[in-house]
Parts: structure tokens; C-alpha cells; sequence
């Protein structure tokens, strides 16, 4: 056996009982505590040495978004938001040969709602989903003059076209005619059936479509703008057309404070145009063929909002306390309000890094030093979010999930790519990660449990850095796109989770600065200390 091999191996042995050894001193850090439960075996290490606070979002980007809202919503906390849609309409058949004699019988316009349905006796019954209040609003439909683009011109067209949540002005300088109006509508989950007059047996036709805003538009419209084009240049193909027919603004009012606001699949909704044609040559008594020609929502839309912010969180959320944190964390989709994290605090003593005098984000706080000297296994890390009900209606207004992400990245958390149950369905999905709301015996939020144990351990155990934590609510858990906000904000905000700005709903949480100090943000840690 050669030694000279073998003394490496020893020497490696050596150190790394050294090392362990060295690990085997007591941890006391500031405002931390250790408590005598176990789980799996661990040790439970709890601190509330952390800061906290919220912003409101710059202007968010809200086009190529997974779905599109469109309606009125108003939050108990936060006050009335107005959601507004542009949207492009493309051609389902290009260059349409209509035939001869053409008359145009009927235009529907059908946006379905998001919904499930059971059938019992051969009848269905459908379940609403994403459809929020129950208030009537008023749609007015406007033909769009505003061009849509697919490539921004800023980027030498090499970039795609991003269009921002704050562009409604804009848009509505560019107002075409009413196309069409929807007076006190109210969403109804009740089936669609829509009866059609049959020519050709004098007999009545049913259709029936699921729940959705289905209204009949004017025909002299659709008439001059599609029929009348027939065999021109404009409807040769859908990039002539797109410039021609530039697209729809739906505009939402409500004649009192309340409204209703509903989700939905732009790929899904449709404008139909049925018409009536001769066939060239045929008897001029022949009966008239029946057909129909589609348009589509396809095309690029972009949903704006016009909120009506309560003023005191607004003025709370101009002057955020990012030292010490906030009493009370605030949370609303849309072009909402995000709350920010900063795990283990500010950095208490500066540091030389490369030669640099550093400290705030750029440093290390000292409670983390002290927890990668103990070189702990984290077997589960936990952040524990108390609903403040004392400043929430509470019940089926709290929203059921919230969403972790990197900030300084802009992408959700490695826990996430672990968590065993995102095959679920979106409510019961990435439970492990991202916990659903607990709610209590009167169904009002108790807390929320978000489990971040990948990302403690890399940044304590492979010294990961210790980017500030972005929270917000979400309409979807299993949407991992991002959308860009229109500009940069403290500290580094660039984009958020794309179903962040889906869903309208809000909450209040108790921050790291509250005087309850059994429902203060708190980050638990359990490990185990190496042998």
C-alpha cells in the first residue's frame, strides 16, 4: 500500500473533524430565539429579525398576459379599481370569399367566462370561476384607431412590443364610433342558449354555449367594415386587416361605487357575423344559403386600470419604513401592491468586500454570519404570514394564495421547482411551498405558511446571496411567466409573477414592527446540528 496516497485522505478526515468541531459552539443572535420543539428529528430555531414593508407598483406590463380581465371591482380596503381591455381583432379566415348577394343577418360578439360544469339528466349545470361581485356595469365598445404593434421600434423591431397598465389615456385619445353598448350586465352562470331562425326548414335552432357576455352588435357596421371589403386589399391577410380594423376598446362605468369584474380567454372569445348568399348562376327563386364568418380576440391585448387608491394606504405606502420595517404588510393584485422582505434584517457592522467599504443589501447581515458558521442542516424553513383582520372584511374576499419570488432575479423561488404537488389543480397546487390560506372556525384568514427551505439552505449553507423577497397575492399558482414593470423601483423591483396582476383581490398582514408580537412576521428554521 503507498503511503504517500493514503496521507491525503487522512489529512482531508483531519480537517473536516476540526471543522465539526468547531461548529459545536452555542448560537445566541439578537432578537432570536431557540424553542424546545422538534420536527424531523431538529431543532427549531425561530427570529423575527426581520424588516419589512410595502410599495405600490410602478406600471406594470399587461399585455401577453395568460388570461384578461375586464370590469369593476371594488376592495373594501383598498377601494374601487377599473379594468379597461384593448383589444386586436384578427380574421379566422383570410381573403373570405362571402358570395353573391350577401346579406348580413346577425353579429355576436361571445366572451366566455372561465367556469366548470357537471351534467345530471342530460342537464348541465355550470360553476362560475375567476368572476368577482355581482353589481351590474355598463361595456361600452368603441372601435380602436390606436395601432397595435408586435415589435417595439425602440429595439430595432428586435424586441416584442410591451404595452403597461397605465396607457389607458393614451388609448382613449384614439376613440373610434360606438361599435356597440351592454347596459347593467351582470355575469350569470346560467347556460347560453341562443336561438336561430333556419331558412331552410322554417324551424328554430338551438345553440348552447357556456356561461359568458354574449351581446348582439350593430349590422350596418360589420357590414361596410368587413362585408363591403370583400376581394379588397384589407382583408387579404390578417397584417392588412390589423392595420385597417385596428381593434376594440371596451370601456367599463358603473352607475354606482360597486361593479363586477370577470376573468376570461381572449383565444376563446369571438365575434360571429351570420350571414345569407346566393350561389353564382343558381334560380333567382332558389332558397338562400346560410354561413358565418369569425373574428377573433387573438391578436395583442392589453388590459388598463384606473384605481381609486383608499388615501391613507396611500399615503402610508409613499414612505415606507425599509430600516426597520412596517406594522402591517399590504397586498393587492393588479397593478397592485407588493410587499417586500428582508431576511435576518440590515447589515449591523460594515465590511470589506474586494477591497470596498459596503454594507445594506450589498453586505452580510450578522445573524446570518452566525448561522453559516453553525453550518446547520435546514430540514424545513418557514415564513408565517398573520392576517390582520382587525382591517379586513375577512371571509371569501381574503385571497387563498400568495406567491414568493426573487426579486433581485425576477423568478420564483428553487423551492418551487421541488414542491411534489404542482400537478394539482391551481388552488390545491405547490401547497408544500406556498401554503393556502388557514382559515379559522368563522372561514376568516389565519395565517399563511410559505415553506423556503431550498432557498434558506443555499443562502446559508452555499452562501447563496440574500436577495430582498418579494410577496404578493396570486390568481394562479402554476402561471410562472413574468411581466416588466414600466420602470425600476426600490430595491430593484424590474417584474412581477404575471398572475399577480390577475387577480383584483387584497389583504392586510401583520409586518415585523407590530406590537402583537404572537402574530409578527417570523421566519422558523428547523436543523440539525452536524455530529
Amino acid at each position: 500500500m503507498n503511503i504517500k496516497n493514503l496521507l491525503p485522505k487522512f489529512t482531508a478526515i483531519l480537517l473536516s473533524i476540526i471543522a465539526l468541531s468547531s461548529c459545536e459552539e452555542d448560537l445566541s443572535p439578537i432578537n432570536s430565539e431557540i424553542i424546545g420543539e422538534q420536527n424531523f428529528n431538529s431543532d427549531l430555531y425561530v427570529t423575527d429579525n426581520l424588516v419589512a414593508f410595502s410599495r405600490k407598483l410602478f406600471p406594470v406590463q399587461t399585455n401577453n398576459l395568460p388570461s384578461y380581465q375586464l370590469g369593476i371591482y371594488n376592495n373594501e380596503i383598498y377601494g374601487r379599481s377599473t379594468v379597461n381591455l384593448l383589444s386586436q381583432v384578427t380574421m379566422e379566415l383570410p381573403n373570405p370569399e362571402f358570395g353573391d348577394s350577401t346579406e348580413l343577418e346577425k353579429v355576436y360578439l361571445y366572451i366566455p367566462f372561465f367556469s366548470t360544469s357537471t351534467v345530471s339528466d342530460e342537464v348541465t349545470t355550470y360553476e362560475l370561476d375567476s368572476v368577482y361581485g355581482d353589481a351590474p356595469i355598463n361595456i361600452t365598445l368603441y372601435e380602436s384607431n390606436y395601432f397595435l404593434r408586435d415589435f417595439d421600434p425602440n429595439s430595432n423591431f428586435e424586441e416584442p412590443q410591451k404595452y403597461y397598465s397605465n396607457q389607458g389615456p393614451l388609448f382613449e385619445n384614439f376613440l373610434g364610433p360606438v361599435i356597440g353598448t351592454v347596459e347593467e350586465f351582470t355575469p350569470s352562470a346560467d347556460e347560453i342558449i341562443a336561438v336561430e331562425d333556419d331558412p331552410a326548414t322554417e324551424e328554430d335552432e338551438e345553440e348552447r354555449l357556456p356561461p359568458g357576455l354574449r351581446v348582439e352588435l350593430p349590422i350596418e357596421f360589420f357590414k361596410e367594415k368587413i362585408l363591403d371589403k370583400e376581394g379588397e386589399p384589407e382583408l387579404l391577410n390578417n397584417n392588412n386587416f390589423k392595420n385597417y380594423f385596428r381593434g376594440i376598446y371596451f370601456k367599463v362605468t358603473s352607475s354606482s361605487n360597486e361593479g363586477n369584474l370577470f376573468l376570461f380567454n381572449a383565444a376563446a372569445a369571438r365575434i360571429t357575423l351570420e350571414y345569407t348568399f346566393k350561389t353564382m348562376g343558381a334560380d333567382p327563386d332558389a332558397e338562400r344559403n346560410d354561413a358565418s364568418f369569425e373574428l377573433s380576440l387573438k391578436g395583442i391585448n392589453v388590459n388598463t386600470f384606473d384605481n381609486e387608491l383608499n388615501p391613507d394606504i396611500a399615503s402610508q405606502l409613499l414612505t415606507p419604513d425599509v430600516e426597520n420595517g412596517e406594522e402591517n404588510l399590504y397586498l393587492r393584485g393588479g397593478d397592485g401592491i407588493i410587499s417586500v422582505i428582508d431576511l435576518f434584517g440590515d447589515v449591523d457592522n460594515k465590511k470589506i468586500l474586494n477591497g470596498v467599504l459596503v454594507d445594506g443589501q450589498n453586505g452580510v447581515p450578522d445573524e446570518l454570519d452566525s448561522l453559516r458558521v453553525e453550518n446547520w442542516l435546514i430540514n424545513e424553513a418557514n415564513l408565517i404570514f398573520y392576517v390582520d383582520q382587525s382591517k379586513i372584511p375577512g371571509g371569501a374576499t381574503e385571497p387563498e394564495r400568495l406567491v414568493i419570488f426573487n426579486i433581485t432575479e425576477g423568478t420564483l423561488l428553487a423551492d418551487y421547482d421541488f414542491d411534489p404537488t404542482v400537478g394539482e389543480a391551481p388552488v390545491n397546487a405547490v401547497v408544500d411551498h406556498l401554503g393556502r390560506l388557514e382559515r379559522g372556525s368563522d372561514e376568516n384568514g389565519d395565517f399563511y405558511k410559505i415553506r423556503i427551505t431550498t432557498h434558506l439552505s443555499n443562502v446559508i449553507r452555499r452562501d447563496s446571496l440574500n436577495v430582498p423577497l418579494g410577496i404578493m397575492v396570486t390568481q394562479n399558482v402554476l402561471v410562472t411567466d413574468f411581466q416588466d414593470l414600466e420602470n425600476t423601483q426600490s430595491p430593484g423591483i424590474d417584474k412581477v409573477p404575471a398572475a399577480t396582476i390577475l387577480s383584483p383581490q387584497g389583504t392586510v398582514l401583520f409586518g415585523n414592527n407590530t406590537a402583537n408580537s404572537e402574530k409578527r412576521l417570523k421566519l422558523q428554521i428547523y436543523y440539525t446540528k452536524p455530529n
